[in-house]
């Protein structure tokens, strides 16, 4: 249960911090490679990497893998439209769509 409970916050913090990752890059890449968004992207990417690390002493690759770069497609792809105001296509939402089915298809019969 504790495990479970560990990895329940690990997980989402994670993707959290690589979702920040991304945006901070998308948005300092016009910047030059020296700036404050790229620095930050960079120290986020760094955490949930280190985050990451602790979900794979708990979890095997072919669970953890697609379970946390999965959700990290989800929420970049929702933050890119709602923070960055990138337009997303219906094919994309079908591929984000394909993307919940095969982190369940994955995923829950492994961690519950």
């Amino acid at each position: 249960m504790n495990n479970l409970l560990i990895l329940l916050a690990l997980i989402p913090f994670s993707v959290v911090l690589n979702t920040m990752g991304q945006i901070l890059l998308k948005s300092g890449s016009g910047q030059g490679i020296v700036s404050l968004n790229v620095f930050l992207g960079l120290v986020a990417y760094a955490i949930s990497t280190v985050s990451y690390i602790f979900i794979l002493k708990r979890l095997n690759v072919s669970v953890a893998y697609p379970l946390v770069f999965g959700l990290t497609i989800i929420a970049t792809t929702l933050a890119g439209a709602n923070i960055l105001k990138e337009q997303v296509t219906v094919q994309q939402w079908m591929g984000v769509g394909l993307v919940i089915s095969g982190i369940c298809a994955i995923s829950f019969g492994k961690i519950l």
